[in-house]
Formats: structure tokens, C-alpha cells, sequence
């Protein structure tokens, strides 16, 4: 099971820790709607007042795991080096999480709940696809002002880049029609996506 971060030493953090990798656990093995918060509570070995008091309810919980995912390929996007090298970096980690075989099926148990649960699906855009847009809109607005990039909203410019990497092969997976990719496998799915945004598919004119 892929495990997500660990936060800093001290007994609350590692509470919360234990209670989001309890979650993870139970909310694979029963989906969301059918797993009651007494049950994580009891697993986790901590108060139901614990748990809404750390994140509100079941929504919040699903979406900390969330976050703590996502935390995990931001760490990844450096400034100080050159644009595509940290975009590939960001690529190869982006990918390597989200195509994790716990992290597929937790995507589908949201696709498949959040209709009965509008709260999950505003949590899961919140604290994934939303922070990871922000964020890389701010990488390319950094790099605007260094001359980088050209003047396009950097958030347009963070769109086209995630959806290049979220491609066909991606959409398979999610319908277990393709096996989970390899670390050499990421590394050259990164590195094309993240070459042919930058560069484009149109050759160079002579002349």
C-alpha cells in the first residue's frame, strides 16, 4: 500500500498519521458510504472527537488523505533549477502517485460516490486537483517574470501541462485496461509529455 508522507515527530501528528492511514485502509477495503466514522475511530485507537475535530467529518478525512498525497509531488516542483528539469521531476512524481494501484481505486470509489456525496467530490478537487493547479500556476508565473515562459495565464499554461500527463494510457488504467507502469516506464512517459509541452510537435523550419 502506497503510503502518502509521514508527518513531523510528536504524539498529535502521529495520531492524525495513524488515523489517515486507517482511513486509507478502510475506505479501500469498504468504499465510503458504507464505512462509518465510529469504525475508523476504532481502528485508529483514538475518540470519534478526535477525528472531527481534526477533520470535521468523513469528507475532511478523505480529503487530508488527499492533501497528503498531493503534498507529496509539490515537494517535487523546484525553482531553482531549469524549467523543464523541474517540470520533468514533477512529472515523474505526479505520475508515480496517481497511477498507484490504491490511489486508481480510491479514484474510482469517489467517481463512483460523489454523486450520493457532493461533499467528497468538493473535497477531492479541493485538496487535489485544485492545490496542484494553484501551485504549478505559480511555478509558471515565477517563471514568466525570470523570461522563461511566455506571456500566456499561468493557469492555462498549468492546465495543458497536467492534462498532457493525465493522457489515454491514464484513462485505461482507471478502466483496467492497462497494468501499473514501471519506474522506467514513468520516467519516459514524464519526460515526452513534459518535452512535447515545452517544445511542440511541429518540426523546425529550415531557412
Amino acid at each position: 500500500m502506497i503510503k502518502c508522507g509521514r508527518p513531523a515527530k510528536g504524539s498529535e501528528l502521529l495520531s492524525r498519521d495513524r488515523v489517515l492511514d486507517t482511513a486509507l485502509t478502510l475506505f479501500l477495503e469498504h468504499g465510503y458510504g458504507n464505512l462509518s466514522m465510529e469504525a475508523i475511530a476504532k481502528e485508529a485507537r483514538v475518540s470519534l472527537r478526535t477525528i472531527y475535530s481534526q477533520f470535521g467529518g468523513k469528507a475532511g478525512l478523505f480529503g487530508a488523505l488527499v492533501r497528503r498525497c498531493s503534498d507529496q509531488f509539490f515537494e517535487s516542483l523546484i525553482f531553482e533549477i531549469s524549467p523543464e528539469a523541474a517540470l520533468v521531476a514533477f512529472a515523474r512524481e505526479f505520475l508515480f502517485r496517481i497511477t498507484r494501484p490504491d490511489v486508481v481505486r480510491m479514484r474510482a470509489i469517489l467517481i463512483g460516490e460523489s454523486p450520493r456525496f457532493p461533499d467528497l467530490a468538493t473535497q477531492f478537487y479541493e485538496q487535489g486537483p485544485q492545490r496542484t493547479l494553484e501551485h504549478l500556476a505559480q511555478f509558471f508565473a515565477r517563471h514568466q517574470q525570470a523570461g522563461h515562459f511566455a506571456p500566456i495565464d499561468p493557469h492555462i499554461l498549468a492546465d495543458q501541462f497536467l492534462s498532457g500527463l493525465r493522457n489515454e494510457r491514464f484513462q485505461k488504467l482507471q478502466l483496467g485496461l492497462e497494468t501499473t507502469p514501471t519506474e522506467a516506464e514513468i520516467e519516459s512517459w514524464a519526460r515526452q509529455a513534459t518535452k512535447l509541452f515545452l517544445y511542440g510537435c511541429c518540426k523546425a523550419r529550415e531557412g
